[in-house]
């Protein structure tokens, strides 16, 4: 069973095949002033395109918080987002999302 570490350094590297921009928060939300819990693990910019990505296992679920932050970036249509909740069975999926070939 691939663990959520795993998996988060599979998709770091598909997306960095892929030229995208990341940014990964390894901090602790309590330590950080204004933070809120639940805040995607993953932001990946790339050419006017923003990705929030929530990773889990396959068994994992999202936490309240988690849940709060994919009801909040997904509400902001104006802005354009993608924000997606993935997991190590959505690895081609991902590969396809992160594709330059991609929209």
């Amino acid at each position: 069973m691939t663990t959520e570490k795993q998996f988060q350094e599979q998709v770091i590297d598909i997306a960095r095949s892929c030229h995208w921009l990341i940014h990964h928060d390894r901090g602790d939300y309590r330590q950080c002033i204004g933070g809120d819990a639940g805040f995607p693990d993953l932001v990946m910019a790339r050419k006017g395109r923003v990705i929030f990505a929530e990773l889990k296992s396959e068994k994992g679920k999202l936490t309240y918080h988690q849940e709060r932050w994919v009801e909040a970036l997904e509400g902001r249509r104006a802005a354009n987002p993608e924000v997606y909740v993935w997991r190590p069975a959505h690895l081609d999926q991902i590969a396809n999302i992160l594709s330059p070939r991609y929209r």
